[in-house]
């Protein structure tokens, strides 16, 4: 029962913290679209964004990905078996992934809070882009949670199809930014 309640919370605080790395690129996006602004518009709402991506950050990100990361590390604690499954590897992996896009996306808020209000060097569509690779990580965990062992057994129709799905989106991206810088 015990675990089952921690891996509520677990899959709650995933969701919320997932909630907020979708957003947080997109404010470095709106960020990146001042550009063409003049002043006091562009100061205004740069200085906006970085308060609402500072915010994100210490009330939603950070908080959910402790309570998060707290209780998968118990879940792994009371099922020391997860260790030995091909399949919890693989989640490992991807939440290796997870981790830098983590950092990545830490560097970069506190970059924005540097800057005081001067341009971002990152193009507008390497941040549209770089925006999807949480969407990414999401279908990997996921998928390997709820496929478990038929992930391993069908591994490279399963990996075709996520690059697949990587490129459609990919392509899409660029597709409806076409215009952008």
């Amino acid at each position: 029962m015990l675990y089952l309640i921690i891996k509520a919370i677990h899959i709650i605080f995933m969701v919320s913290y997932f909630a907020g790395m979708f957003y947080l690129p997109r404010i470095f996006v709106y960020y990146k679209d001042t550009d063409d602004f003049e002043n006091p518009k562009q100061n205004i709402l740069r200085e906006q964004y970085a308060y609402m991506a500072k915010r994100l950050w210490n009330i939603i990100i950070a908080p959910a990905g402790i309570i998060m990361l707290s209780c998968g590390l118990i879940m792994i604690g009371l099922n020391t078996g997860l260790m030995k499954m091909s399949w919890f590897h693989l989640k490992l992996t991807f939440l290796i992934g997870l981790l830098s896009y983590h950092i990545w996306a830490w560097k970069k808020t506190k970059s924005i809070q540097i800057l005081n209000g001067k341009a971002l060097k990152t193009s507008n569509i390497k941040l549209r882009q770089i925006n999807e690779i949480a969407t990414f990580l999401l279908f990997g965990v996921v998928f390997t949670v709820i496929l478990k062992y038929y992930i391993i057994a069908y591994w490279w129709q399963l990996l075709v199809s996520f690059i697949v799905i990587i490129m459609l989106i990919m392509a899409t991206v660029k597709w409806v930014n076409k215009g952008k810088k």
